[in-house]
Order: structure tokens, then C-alpha cells, then sequence
């Protein structure tokens, strides 16, 4: 039997090396030409089926040769085991050629699948609201060569934000067949959009190749929108106060550890704004600029001087719009100015052991409260909705109060964010709650405030703040990681600006870093290192007892099993 197998073998190497030699040049040498150029096909075919049928004739041969070699002094042949190293051998010969042809396959075929997350920005509420507020036709040119896939996408995204209003203009060119209307947009090569209204144009670059365009197409809803307010909105500009060891781009000093507001700055450019300085050099001791759209007062350590008050309350009057942020260790409530608005800052920072962010894991982290809970203010209206899946993160906050005794002309107060109630006022600074010395309660964060006399009655003719109770709340340190806090600076620039209308959420795929409160990361602790194992652990010893009752055998009722008998050792075995 084991003579016959090799013999069948050995036929089928054959076959193989004659299918060799009838596709090789041996085929031209006899004939005049090649098997490739008669039978194109059935040369490709022997190309693959020759090795093929080698690999799984040589290797059985080779293990039945093996096999045989080790029974050359056994009286009887135990074919059992020959035919088992042959079959070994057909599997092992089997899986080469799969891995072969796999290996052809890809390499001919050049595919290539990204698992990675991926999908191009859509047109997030801001951008569809400001669309339907255009009141002037808005062009946007699209710079791309035909059949371009980062165009399809391109196209796809303005294609929603078309269908929101006529004023808002789409069309496409590539620049080698319209090279007059790229010098006329200062466009140089295709990849371009351009948002262009009357003499204004913004670019926004983009790669053709979609690879590379990824992260663009990402963040493209931002970009638009950064775009369009730009030229539909131009000349207003933001004045931030300095002067008063204030939060700045830049930090103020060698000893200012403190975060810096270069992300708030950027939103207000996203905005449409012109970031300025402004302090006694810029004119704060006499009067606010007459082209001040925000005046920013964030985090100051030093007190302002009375004329600059006196500055910033004639800007009120003239139907001015402030945003202070101010901080419990600053030693600054700017009472004289908070006053007319009828509010009061205590500087007691708050602390919270239930909603907090862990920074340090130490006791310390609890006066890092987040919250969720907002009022229905059109200043907090994007971040009212998703609550405390996007909550408010501040570092050391005051809480505000309402001091009616101030206020002069109509004043109107909103308190926009509360804290959660189990914050406390940590008037000791132990960062623990002491009852009786201490008030767990729902403390004011944030306050929008309107402000006109008694003869102007329209919401353009009043003047408007925003007040909040940490100026961490709009540093670089929770901007742009935090979600509710940059809706929180985002709205609240909107609803000064008188564009509370445009209020809305921006679509974005870009990842952001996730924060959790400290009842999420024990939630997510004793999930990943008790719960998950646990249950894994559970399911395994159910399954395995399940296996073992099916595999024992029955036993009738009133019988007993014996062991099996012991047989008796060879003699050659047994020891003398």
C-alpha cells in the first residue's frame, strides 16, 4: 500500500514537471512558438497549477519517506502512521499554496482598506442658521479637477447648505480649463475654495488627495463658517483690557503659571472679530474706543483705576458689551463695575467631592467643579441642550449673587450656569465640607445681564454682559478640550455680538480629548477591573460545568461503579 501511494505521488511530480517544461521555452525551441502567445489562458493556468501540484506531490513523498525510515526494523509496516505523515504532508502543501495565492492575489490586485474613522464634516445649525441670515449674495468657488473624489466630498457638503437659501451661490471650476477666473480670485492651483462677497475673498485650502484632505474635510463646517462670517461681517473688532496683570496670549510675567486665552482669541477671529489691546496707552482712561464691538476683562489681579471704571460705564451706556471673567485668588470683585449691573462677586472658591475633575487624583482636584445644569438663556442655548454630556469645567470658581441696590436703568439678570448642588463654599480651603461653617447649595456661575434705560425699549439699543465666576473657564486649558466651554465662550461672544440667531452647534469629526467627572472614572474603574473580568469569569465556569455534566455518563440509580482492573506488568518489567 505504501509502494502504491508513492507511486501516485511520484506520477503526479511528473505531471508537474512536464506542465513545466510544455509552458517553458523548450515549447519555442520545438515548435516556433510560445504557449503564452497561442494559449495565453491556458499558459496562465499551468503557470499556477505545475508548482501547485509539485508542492503536494514533494512534500507527501518527503514524509512518507520519513515515516518509513523509522519503521526499517519493524516485522510488520504500520501504515496507520504512513498514511497519517502523508496527510500531514497534503495539508501542509495545501496551506503554502493558499498562502500563495493569497499573496498573488493582493499584490495584483493593490487593494487597500482604512479601518480608521472617516467622514467628511456636515453642515453643522450655526452655518445653516447664518446661511438663511445672509441678506447679500455669498460665491463660493470650488477649484477642483473633474472626477476628483475630495471635490465629490466638497460637493456634498455645499450641496446641504444650498437648499438653505438663494443668497448662497456654488460654483465649480478647474483651474487648467478657467485659468482667467483664477488670476481673478488669486487662486494658483486646483484645491482651492473660495467665499467670496463683493470685494471680500477668504481661501480655504484643501489636498486633493483625499488622504490627505482627512483632516480637513474634518473640521471643513468650522472653516466655513469661520469663512462666511468673515466676509459677511466684517469690521468688528475685540478689545481685550490690559494692565492689570490680566489672562493675555501670552503670559504676563516669568511668575504667571497661570493658562493663557490664545484659544479664546482664536474663536473671537473665528468669530469675525479683530482681537486689540486696550488699556491706558489705548485710550481706557478716558473713553473705549468707538469701534469697540466686545470689551474682554479676563482674570485681573490688579484693581482698575476709578477713570478707566468710569470709561467702561460710559461704554455701557452707549449700548456698550462687556465679558469679565474674574477669579476667587485675584483679589479683584470690581465692585464699582459689577454694581451697575446689578451683581455681586464672592470670592470664595467652591468645591464639590461628587462632580469634580481629577487632575492630580488629590483632594485638591474637587475645587475643579463641572456642571450641567444651565437656564433656558439664548446665551447657554447650544450647551442647554446636551446638559451634562457637554458640562462647564472651571478651576477654582467664585460664585456671583444679585445686588439690586446698584443697579442703575433696567438691568436684567439671567444666571446661565449653576453650579451642581453638592458644591460647597470652601471657606477654609480644606477641601472638605464642614457642616455647620459651610452651605451645600446650587451656587450662580455665570450671569448674562441686559442693560438700557427707560426710553429704550429694542434689544439693539441695550447694553449686554456676561459675567463669569472664573476666568479659567475661558483658558487655553479647557478651550478647544472641553465641549461645554467652548460653547459656553462661543454663544456668549454670539449673544453680545446681537447674533444669538446664528446659535448653534458646528459640526465637527475632529477627536477631542475625553474628560471625566470623578463618579465617571470609578464608574469606568471598577467597570474595567472588576466588573468586565467578573462577568467573563462567571461565563466560563457555567460553560465549563455545562461541558462536564454532558460528558459524564448516567449511573442507574442503586448500582455502584468499580475501578478497572490493574493488568499485570511484563515480566521484563518487574525488577528482580
Amino acid at each position: 500500500m505504501a509502494e502504491g501511494w508513492l507511486a501516485v505521488l511520484t506520477g503526479v511530480a511528473a505531471v508537474a514537471l512536464l506542465f513545466y517544461f510544455v509552458n517553458s521555452s523548450l515549447t519555442f525551441q520545438l515548435t516556433g512558438h510560445t504557449l503564452e502567445e497561442r494559449w495565453p489562458r491556458l499558459s496562465g493556468v499551468l503557470s499556477v497549477l505545475w508548482p501547485s501540484l509539485l508542492f503536494c506531490a514533494a512534500f507527501p513523498v518527503l514524509f512518507i519517506e520519513m515515516s518509513l525510515a523509522t519503521m526499517k526494523r519493524a516485522p510488520v509496516l504500520d501504515l496507520n502512521r504512513v498514511r497519517a505523515a502523508m496527510l500531514s504532508a497534503l495539508g501542509l502543501g495545501f496551506a503554502l499554496i493558499f498562502c500563495f495565492a493569497v499573496a498573488y492575489v493582493a499584490s495584483e490586485r493593490d487593494a487597500k482598506i482604512d479601518f480608521s474613522y472617516f467622514r467628511t464634516a456636515r453642515a453643522g445649525e450655526a452655518t445653516k442658521k447664518l446661511v438663511r441670515a445672509l441678506d447679500k449674495p455669498v460665491r463660493i468657488y470650488l477649484f477642483f479637477p473633474p472626477g476628483n473624489e475630495t471635490r465629490e466630498e466638497v460637493e456634498s457638503y455645499f450641496a446641504d447648505l444650498t437648499r438653505e437659501s438663494k443668497q448662497l451661490i456654488v460654483e465649480q471650476y478647474d483651474i487648467a480649463l478657467h485659468p482667467a477666473k483664477a488670476r481673478e480670485l488669486g487662486v494658483t492651483g486646483n484645491g482651492i475654495i473660495v467665499v467670496s462677497r463683493d470685494s471680500l475673498r477668504e481661501q480655504i485650502p484643501v489636498p486633493l488627495s483625499l488622504e490627505a484632505a482627512r483632516q480637513q474635510l474634518k473640521v471643513l463646517d468650522q472653516e466655513v463658517h469661520k469663512r462666511l462670517l468673515t466676509v459677511s461681517r466684517p469690521g468688528r473688532v475685540a478689545y481685550f483690557t490690559h494692565g492689570h496683570e490680566e489672562r493675555l496670549v501670552d503670559p504676563v510675567g516669568d511668575t504667571d503659571q497661570r493658562s493663557t486665552v490664545r484659544g479664546l482669541k482664536d474663536m473671537l477671529v473665528d468669530q469675525g472679530f479683530q482681537p486689540k489691546d486696550l488699556g491706558l496707552a489705548e485710550g481706557l482712561g478716558t473713553e473705549v474706543p468707538n469701534d469697540a464691538s466686545i470689551v474682554l476683562i479676563v482674570g485681573p489681579r490688579k484693581n482698575f483705576m476709578k477713570e478707566e471704571t468710569a470709561a467702561l460705564l460710559r461704554y455701557l451706556d452707549r449700548k456698550g458689551r462687556l465679558l469679565i471673567a474674574l477669579d476667587p485668588d485675584g483679589g479683584v470683585n470690581m465692585e464699582d463695575l459689577l454694581g451697575p449691573l446689578a451683581l455681586k462677586y464672592n470670592p470664595v472658591t467652591l468645591a464639590d467631592d461628587k462632580f469634580f475633575v481629577n487632575r492630580t487624583y488629590q483632594r485638591a482636584d474637587r475645587i475643579n467643579i463641572a456642571t450641567g445644569a444651565f437656564s433656558s438663556h439664548v446665551s447657554v442655548s447650544t450647551i442647554g441642550k446636551f446638559g451634562i454630556r457637554a458640562p462647564v469645567i472651571m478651576f477654582g470658581a467664585g460664585h456671583l449673587s444679585k445686588f439690586d441696590k446698584g443697579a442703575v436703568g433696567i438691568v436684567n439678570v439671567d444666571f446661565t450656569v449653576h453650579s451642581q448642588p453638592s458644591t460647597w463654599d470652601d471657606v477654609n480651603g480644606n477641601f472638605e465640607f464642614d457642616s455647620g461653617k459651610e452651605v451645600r447649595a446650587s451656587y450662580e456661575l455665570v450671569a448674562a445681564v441686559n442693560k438700557r434705560n427707560a426710553s429704550a425699549l429694542a434689544p439693539e439699543d441695550e447694553a449686554r454682559a456676561v459675567v463669569l465666576a472664573d476666568s479659567d473657564a475661558l483658558s487655553d486649558l479647557v478651550i478647544g478640550r472641553s465641549i461645554g466651554n467652548s460653547y459656553l465662550a462661543r454663544d456668549a461672544i454670539r449673544w453680545l455680538g446681537g447674533e444669538e440667531s446664528i446659535s448653534g452647534t458646528i459640526t465637527t469629526e475632529e477627536d477631542v480629548p475625553v474628560t471625566h467627572t470623578r463618579k465617571q472614572d470609578t464608574v469606568w474603574f471598577y467597570s474595567s477591573t472588576l466588573a468586565a473580568p467578573a462577568i467573563i469569569l462567571a461565563l466560563g465556569l457555567v460553560m465549563t460545568r455545562r461541558r462536564r455534566s454532558n460528558r459524564a455518563p448516567a449511573v442507574p440509580s442503586g448500582t455502584t461503579t468499580a475501578a478497572p482492573p490493574i493488568d499485570n506488568p511484563p515480566a521484563s518489567q518487574v525488577s528482580p
